[in-house]
């Protein structure tokens, strides 16, 4: 019994983290299902759904009115989502004919702030972002060029992290983003992405549906929906969002506890996407799902090798195991140590993030059984 719990739990590490990336890596390298990618100029509403961000907004509202695309097609709409500070009287500042503020004092969650925008925009396709990041100059020309191709119904851009000054995880979390967009560009080649990219996707407006009240991650929810209706969510590389990582280690956690507390309750939201019915929620299951088993799979795999090594005619293979798990926790703990002195090396950075990440999602199950939510963090 030992033994094969420690086999499936190795199997199962091995698949989430390396074997299905490889898997989708050669399977979109045999596909290459390409995009019709034409020059195309449909109206285009950009919804800013915020909370508190007095500091962002004015910035972010000329950023997207400074991007390449004729300026009459583009209406801007922000919703202020109960904010306390002076989020909604900077933007109405703004405001004109391509400018829309929408405002309300008792916060209702991100959610109902989209369904409130997307329900005021009049644009053919439907652009969401968040008040953080800047647009390079060409992304909603890249993002349109896409909805060319009939079979696509979303596009997800590119978010670019930048490791903020003094960020004691930038490296590790900066790592660890381009290994999940290395995954996200092997999906699209092969047929849909599995979820969006919170600050830069778009969809055709035709496809939106409104979100439940209080949904976590409006990012991977409506791409889904849009996907499992057999329109193809795909990843263009040429539109770039730009961010800072997380300045400290909590707050990468809080951001990374949301996100997985969010693919809990999407289980939830869409029960379909517990019956292996096609191909896409098998990708689903891959991606997302085993993510959320993995930090078990771990402990199992510490317990199994541990008392595996006990027994007096225990093989080497199981030896082995331990001693590189004792190394790798080992190794976490003096990047741990590392990083309260302010310094940082990069190889061990990324297996404290690493961990950070697996840790998150035990406590993200923890918060989706109590019913914690939390609508308004750091998100990638």
């Amino acid at each position: 019994m030992l033994e094969t719990l420690f086999w499936i739990s190795a199997a199962a590490i091995i698949y989430t983290y390396l074997g299905y990336p490889i898997a989708v890596w050669l399977l979109g390298s045999v596909l290459k299902l390409r995009i019709h990618k034409t020059s195309i100029t449909p109206s285009v509403s950009v919804v800013i759904a915020c909370h508190n961000e007095e500091r962002n907004i004015d910035a972010r509202i000329r950023n997207v009115l400074e991007c390449e695309y004729p300026g009459h097609l583009v209406e801007i709409i922000v919703v202020s989502d109960g904010s306390t500070d002076r989020t909604a009287e900077v933007a109405q500042r703004i405001a004109s004919g391509l400018v829309t503020v929408l405002s309300y004092d008792r916060r209702r969650g991100k959610a109902a702030a989209l369904n409130l925008g997307v329900a005021f925009a009049t644009g053919e396709i439907t652009l969401f972002a968040d008040a953080r990041q800047s647009f390079d100059s060409n992304v909603i020309k890249e993002l349109v060029a896409n909805f060319g191709d009939p079979s696509v119904g979303a596009v997800s851009g590119e978010l670019l992290l930048e490791s903020s000054r003094g960020s004691s995880v930038g490296e590790g979390v900066g790592l660890y983003w381009k290994y999940e967009k290395w995954i996200r560009k092997s999906e699209s080649r092969a047929g849909s992405v599995i979820g969006a990219t919170g600050a830069i996707f778009a969809i055709r407006k035709e496809l939106w549906r409104p979100l439940p009240e209080a949904t976590i991650l409006d990012d991977v929810y409506t791409p889904m929906q849009i996907a499992l209706s057999g329109k193809r969510v795909i990843f263009e590389e040429k539109a770039i969002a730009r961010d800072k990582t997380a300045e400290s280690s909590g707050k990468e956690f809080t951001r990374k506890v949301r996100t997985l507390t969010g693919n809990y309750q999407l289980c939830q939201l869409m029960p379909r996407l517990l019956l292996p019915t096609s191909l896409l929620v098998l990708r689903f299951y891959s991606h997302k799902l085993m993510r959320l088993l993995a930090p078990i799979f771990f402990i199992v795999l510490l317990a199994t090798s541990a008392m595996l090594v006990s027994r007096p005619d225990v093989g080497i293979i199981y030896q082995a195991a331990l001693v590189s798990q004792v190394v790798f926790y080992g190794s976490v703990l003096v990047a741990a140590l590392s990083l309260k002195r302010n310094r940082r090396v990069p190889v061990l950075n990324f297996a404290y993030v690493f961990s950070l990440m697996n840790a998150a999602a035990l406590v993200g199950l923890f918060y989706f059984v109590i019913g914690k939510r939390n609508v308004w963090a750091r998100e990638h």
